[in-house]
């Protein structure tokens, strides 16, 4: 199995929300924010996420609050919003860092030193495109072709 696989998150309501449950699937991690510019890409990402589901393609939306406060939801707060204003039922992690001293491993693992794609994260819904092997193809902010 991938260090990718090997991670563990908590989804929104406290269950456990293993990375291994997706192996031998592609992963598109997007950190979330439902106070944001960005936030009606949450459409986008379910379209994408309707369309190619039963193909093996995993979204998991990561709430975070890191830029300008643009997630000040509790848990409950959030998983209404997205369900209410965007119909969201892909998987949805528990709120975490994606930068500086408490980044959440997965990110340590997606944007750390040694990573593919090395760096902070700049904002809201960046994305990185993780293979059916754990292992990044892709990174990008808007990413518009994937989410048409």
């Amino acid at each position: 199995m991938s260090a990718f696989h090997d991670i563990r998150l908590k989804a929104l309501g406290g269950q456990e929300l293993p990375l291994a449950d997706f192996k031998n699937k592609v992963v598109l991690v997007v950190n979330v924010a439902s106070k944001c510019g960005l936030t009606p890409q949450y459409a986008a990402l379910e379209n994408l996420y309707q369309q190619y589901r039963d193909k093996g393609l995993v979204i998991l939306g990561l709430p975070c609050n890191q830029f300008a406060g643009q997630e000040p939801g509790t848990e409950q707060e959030i998983a209404e919003f997205c369900q209410l204003n965007y119909g969201v039922t892909f998987p949805l992690g528990e709120k975490l860092d994606v930068n500086g001293p408490n980044r959440h491993s997965l990110y340590r693992l997606l944007a750390g030193e040694g990573a593919e794609f090395p760096g902070d994260i700049t904002w809201n819904f960046e994305k990185f495109l993780v293979g059916k092997n754990g292992g990044v193809s892709a990174a990008c902010i808007a990413c518009p072709a994937i989410l048409r």
